[in-house]
């Protein structure tokens, strides 16, 4: 069933919003206000605004989820893992970026317990679950560490992204998952 144009328009609403300026710095006034809803038509779809938040986290993550998937598409695994780094480093350059959305609101949302921050640690085992899978393909000895260092210089090159020079940082992540891949490739027996 295809979500009703007010549930849509609200979500693309608030996940602009919440993206550029932060999860709690925007009062779900303001997402009625610039969606054009009314609360009640907020409280048909969306219980309150945690759910709300919760729904624009699940839009990202299924965006991310069909990027990593387009990028790795039926590749070998290195060329899967350097092709899921390229389209990363395409983000860190696009106006308007902001670092990880995840982060992000992990950030905003520490409570472990909360369902924001629940929905944060999901798409992180997710995300390393996909890249631990790809260097298992490589070689299998080493390849959750390998899928660390994947994820951790990911999330530095999100952080500094927004911080410094998107190019300079988005060519520095990409040649630091180049020498990963390579030297983990290099572990296997010949």
């Amino acid at each position: 069933m295809r979500p009703s144009e007010a549930r849509l328009r609200l979500l693309d609403t608030a996940t602009r919003m919440f993206y550029a300026e932060g999860i709690h710095s925007v009062p779900v006034d303001r997402v009625l206000d610039a969606a054009k809803i009314t609360r009640a038509t907020l409280y048909r779809h969306f219980p309150g605004k945690e759910d709300l938040v919760v729904a624009y986290l699940t839009r990202v993550d299924e965006g991310i989820r069909s990027q990593v998937g387009t990028a790795a598409g039926t590749l070998p695994p290195a060329e899967a893992l350097r092709a899921v780094a390229a389209s990363i480093a395409a983000d860190i350059r696009t106006p308007g970026f902001r670092g990880c959305a995840f982060l992000n609101a992990v950030a905003e949302y520490p409570d472990p317990e909360h369902p924001v921050h629940r929905a944060v640690i999901a798409h992180r085992r997710w995300f390393l679950d996909t890249v631990t899978a790809l260097m298992t393909r490589i070689d299998a000895t080493g390849a959750e560490a390998a899928a660390r260092h994947f994820v951790m210089l990911r999330d530095g090159a999100m952080a500094a992204g927004c911080l410094s020079d998107p190019v300079l940082i988005g060519e520095t992540f990409l040649r630091g998952v180049d020498g990963l891949v390579e030297r983990h490739g290099a572990r296997r027996p010949s």
